[in-house]
């Protein structure tokens, strides 16, 4: 056994009343800052399979969040109050040498988002969901933070410091993206009114929940708890990232907002304002823009140079989409595709991508396994962005300047108009009405999306005047 086993082991040995022997460890996902483990064990009654949550870093005392031992907390906390949870039997002490984690009950369920929708298992139980997913969320905010203590331990965040943190970590990376600055606005100008604060998840969604043919078996990940807004969580779920590509089901890609509300005022007795949620929506995108453009930085700044950070990066253009599409919805006119310039014909540039591309896609993935295999994916899907931004890109560009030059009345360089427009949303110069501001920022934001991934279900939602 490895040295990590045998330490586990002996904690089993300790802190399991009926374990009798370890059997196997097997690791299953992991991420920055969490991994998690399939245990199996021999117990006096028989076999036993355990799960083992660990952070692969040191989480505590950060202030992102409540801490793995925080985290053990708030499944305990949360399944005395009604909530489908794992029982927890141990969290691992610092003289275990085992780094901070617990351990807790297996549950059999599906947690990846996609198979969620697709599973034939799942059928009958999918129409009932969204019910559930309210009935769930009703009983987590039900919580008292302060019988519960968990306002001695989970920070508390109002609504409009949250949406300045996300727009001062976004401008902190130093690129022009009008679009996220304009939603910045958007929500400070639309803020709803403050309540007291009760627990909020804070990643409630599809892909965070395990579902079983009798419905949800278990929320996962509570590693971004906060005090707050609790309609956060019902924003959350709704967010079109979270819907796997089946937009007109608001919620998780499953169900319909009127059963989710409905599900909440069942446990609650509190009817959430369509609205309310709206706002939450329009800021589960605008995060998620801002935050997917960190991953660039760590590239850039050699933290993860890995494939996968670049093409993430990338993909803030799908929220920025679904941003346009909730507050500024209109028609969209999407570039011609053009010849890619190139110095020689045989072969042009694009062949000499499209070669590669394959090559990456259907010879080398099939030699590799694992996150190799995938990461072979991520590169020639990458190269299939380089591709439409040869042939879309040039006249992207050409219609972004020509609107701005027309808002400023300018000939500046196209940067500088961008960082010109984002500088004025940011000091509040510009106004979100100023003439042809929405025009250009949709049809700028669609734009790029038909580069970045035109299969992404927003811009069909774009195309469509941005009715969700």
């Amino acid at each position: 056994m490895t040295d990590f086993e045998e330490r586990l082991a002996s904690s089993l040995a300790r802190n399991l009343p009926d374990f009798s022997a370890f059997v196997s460890l097997k690791r299953l996902s992991g991420g920055a800052s969490q991994e998690t483990y399939r245990v199996e064990i021999e117990a006096k009654d028989g076999p036993r399979t355990l799960a083992v949550r660990r952070a692969a870093i040191s989480v505590g005392g950060t202030g992102q969040g409540p801490g793995v031992a925080g985290e053990a907390e708030l499944f305990r906390i949360a399944r005395a109050a009604g909530v489908p949870e794992p029982e927890i039997f141990h969290v691992f002490s610092e003289d275990e040498g085992l780094g901070e984690g617990f351990v807790m009950e297996w549950l059999e369920g599906e947690t990846v988002g996609g198979r969620i929708l697709r599973a034939r298992e799942l059928d009958e139980v999918r129409p009932r969901l969204a019910f559930q997913c309210g009935e769930v969320l009703a009983r987590i905010h039900g919580i008292d933070p302060v019988a519960a203590k968990l306002d001695e331990h989970l920070a508390t965040v109002s609504t409009r410091d949250y949406v300045t943190e996300v727009w001062e970590r976004y401008q902190s990376f130093d690129t022009a993206m009008p679009m996220i600055d304009y939603t910045a606005r958007w929500l400070l100008d639309h803020l709803p009114e403050e309540a007291p604060p009760r627990l909020v998840h804070n990643d409630f969604r599809n892909g965070n929940v395990m579902v079983s043919p009798e419905g949800i078996v278990a929320v996962l990940d509570w590693e971004l708890a906060h005090l707050g807004d609790p309609i956060r969580d019902l924003g959350w779920i709704c967010t079109n990232s979270w819907r796997f590509g089946r937009s007109e089901l608001r919620v998780g890609g499953f169900g319909h907002l009127e059963d989710l509300l409905d599900g909440y005022e069942s446990v609650s007795g509190i009817r959430v304002e369509p609205e309310h949620v709206h706002f939450w929506e329009v800021f589960g995108s605008y995060w998620w823009a801002a935050t997917s453009l960190a991953m660039a930085t760590f590239w850039r700044a050699g933290a993860d140079k890995t494939v996968e950070r670049p093409a993430i990066a990338r993909r803030s253009s799908e929220c920025q989409v679904d941003c346009a599409n909730l507050i500024i919805p209109g028609p969209v006119q999407l570039v011609e595709a053009e010849t890619p310039a190139s110095s020689v014909d045989m072969p042009r540039v694009d062949e000499l991508l499209t070669s590669v591309r394959d090559f990456l896609r259907e010879d080398a993935r099939g030699t590799l396994e694992g996150r190799n295999a995938f990461l072979a994916l991520v590169a020639s899907n990458s190269l299939d962005i380089v591709q439409r931004e040869l042939s879309l890109g040039p006249a992207h560009l050409r219609g972004e300047g020509e609107r701005l030059r027309a808002i400023f009345e300018s000939d500046e360089a196209l940067e500088a108009l961008r960082r010109r427009l984002c500088a004025g949303l940011r000091d509040g110069s510009i106004r979100l009405d100023r003439a042809g501001l929405a025009e250009h920022l949709r049809t700028t934001a669609a734009n790029q999306l038909a580069i970045d991934q035109p299969k992404y279900s927003g811009l069909a939602m774009a195309i469509t005047e941005g009715c969700q």
